[in-house]
């Protein structure tokens, strides 16, 4: 069907709103916003679907995300009727529209015989996960749209780990929806009809007593938060968002006694009024904590995205201004602290591991293994870390202590299977807490840590490529870069040439094999020891450039990734 006739089944449907009628009538004579809506469906990966708000196949909306609940229906009744009575959990965050998806996929669910535990309100992707584990579902779904701007919905899926959905289960849920007609193929309910017969079920406090339970065991030194409470302080925000509850919640059960939480960004809103994007990998988010901050003269400031699964900090610098701590600085810092508050607790486990994504520093791997632990790369994002994770611990090869990757995502513990910004707050809060009772901020320990382990800089750039001819554009840049390697970059000499497409490691000498496999990511290896990785977005138009050097100094880092940088800004 072609994406007119797409455009004319829709507004003849019988089943749209006015309001849902009236915007696709607004654009009868605009062709080329017709063949946006309509000219494909939303793709649906392993992270589940994400894209704007609006009428049409390829936006999100309430009958795009009832077609694929359709769809993933009907891959879990496939695993038998124990999986239907194990069911489903389903939580959604601030975004605008989302309680109604959350609450309509229930329903699409619920009329699929598949018995569904729906939290009461918005909660944090990270208590979703745990959810999952901690109700023995089959599976999950999580209405969010993580840190993109208002404009923007998604649809994250999981499986019974807690983990973000298989390959395998999102392919299957994909061909489905292929073959699925998106209004005539769903099976829905009255959502009272299906709480009355107990196919939903709300939750709510119960289950956050549950997981704040497994957040709080992660602490280290409460003695140390006791003596330096009632002179420690910091300012926290949620940035209109699901951190709203729980990591202040946390953070006052850790023993915090100043904690000031932002006012205006401490109310929800999927507009998020105050920010232009409500990312804590953007520092001019945090012109308000900031400004609070200096006001109580906060130690340090912390903010946690819209669905708090990622955490971004500011701290003061050695001229008293508040900066910013970068995901892979923060997740070298916490390593070193926890690879210390465990020896000193005794609670280091026997063979410790630390888990990061291929994109992120290799300092950790430094920091790891200068203290006796291992540490192994992944593919990015946290369903490649779990599925390390769980089988490092199922074989009994090693214990994980820590995961993290570049983008402000952290995991601890065993309860969850994805980034977690309520736990990863508690530690990091433990953590300045203890640097302060040191004498020292954040920025001091950082200092010290490149002092001992080298120093490294590292820098992301988005290639961003919006457009129907977006994906044509980022798959035309990643054939040039494997037909056409690079024999250097800027004045540097490529010694090697990884495709994890692959799993080839090539060089002067020949190529080899690599343990990693089949993701669309090039890597460059530089004979300044500097790594350039470049991959596709999988959730955005964008292709992204890793830079990660290292160097004599923090000078001698930074002219690395400035002239790297030139190079990577010329791939546009």
């Amino acid at each position: 069907m072609s994406y007119l006739e797409q455009y004319k089944r829709w507004m003849t449907c019988g089943v749209l709103t006015e309001a849902e009628l009236a915007e696709l009538a607004a654009i009868e004579n605009d062709p080329k916003e017709i063949e946006s809506r309509f000219y494909a469906q939303l793709e649906f990966g392993t992270a589940g679907l994400r894209g704007t708000m609006g009428m049409g196949t390829n936006r999100m909306n309430v009958y795009v995300v009832k077609h694929s609940t359709q769809a993933f229906a009907e891959v879990i009744l496939e695993e038998g009727p124990e999986a239907a009575e194990k069911g489903i959990a389903v939580a959604y965050d601030c975004r605008n529209g989302g309680t109604e998806f959350a609450r309509e996929a229930a329903c699409v669910m619920a009329a699929n015989g598949i018995k569904v535990r729906l939290f009461e309100s918005l909660r944090p992707t990270p208590e979703l996960s745990f959810a999952v584990r901690h109700y023995g579902c089959i599976a999950g779904i999580n209405v969010t749209a993580s840190h993109n701007p208002k404009e923007y919905n998604g649809y994250k899926v999981y499986w019974s780990d807690g983990a973000q959905l298989p390959p395998k289960h999102a392919s299957e849920i994909a061909e489905k929806m292929v073959k699925n007609d998106v209004f005539d193929s769903v099976k829905t309910m009255d959502y009272d009809e299906a709480i009355a017969k107990g196919l939903i079920t709300i939750i709510g406090e119960e289950t956050d007593e549950a997981f704040l339970a497994n957040v709080m065991a992660q602490v280290n030194d409460p003695e140390t938060i006791a003596k330096v409470a009632d002179d420690f302080k910091m300012v926290f925000t949620p940035f209109h968002g699901t951190g709203h509850k729980l990591i202040p919640e946390a953070l006052t059960r850790l023993g915090i006694k100043n904690l000031y939480c932002e006012p205006q960004q401490m109310v929800i809103s999927g507009d998020f009024p105050t920010v232009a994007s409500p990312n804590p990998e953007n520092p001019e988010g945090f012109y308000l904590a900031v400004d609070l901050a200096k006001e109580k003269g906060a130690d340090f400031i912390i903010g946690s995205d819209p669905d708090a699964d990622r955490v971004g900090i500011m701290v003061k610098n050695d001229k008293g201004d508040y900066v910013v701590i970068s995901g892979n600085q923060t997740g070298v810092l916490v390593l070193d602290y926890l690879i210390g508050a465990k020896k000193r607790a005794g609670t280091m486990p026997a063979n410790p591991v630390a888990l990061k994504t291929i994109v992120t520093t290799e300092m950790a791997r430094k920091v790891a293994e200068v203290n006796g632990l291992q540490c192994y790369s992944t593919f990015t994002g946290f369903k490649f870390i779990s599925e390390k994770k769980n089988a490092l611990e199922a074989s009994g090869e090693g214990n994980v202590i820590f995961s993290y990757e570049e983008s402000y995502g952290y995991m601890f513990g065993d309860y969850v299977r994805d980034k977690d910004a309520v736990t990863a707050a508690l530690i990091i809060t433990e953590m300045a807490a203890w640097y302060y009772s040191q004498g020292k901020t954040l920025y001091d320990a950082l200092m010290e840590l490149y002092e001992k382990y080298g120093w490294y800089g590292e820098r992301t750039m988005n290639l961003v490529m919006p457009g129907l001819d977006g994906l044509s554009r980022m798959k035309a840049l990643m054939i040039g870069l494997r037909e056409n390697s690079p024999a250097e970059i800027g004045t540097t000499k490529v010694v090697a040439v990884c495709d994890y497409l692959d799993g080839t490691r090539k060089t002067a000498e020949g190529t080899e094999k690599m343990e990693l496999s089949g993701s669309n990511v090039l890597s460059f290896e530089l004979e300044d020891g500097t790594t350039i990785l470049v991959r596709p977005s999988g959730t955005e138009p964008k292709v992204k450039v890793y830079i990660l050097a290292k160097g004599e100094s923090k000078a001698d880092c930074d002219a690395k990734v400035a002239m790297y940088a030139a190079w990577a800004d010329g791939l546009k």
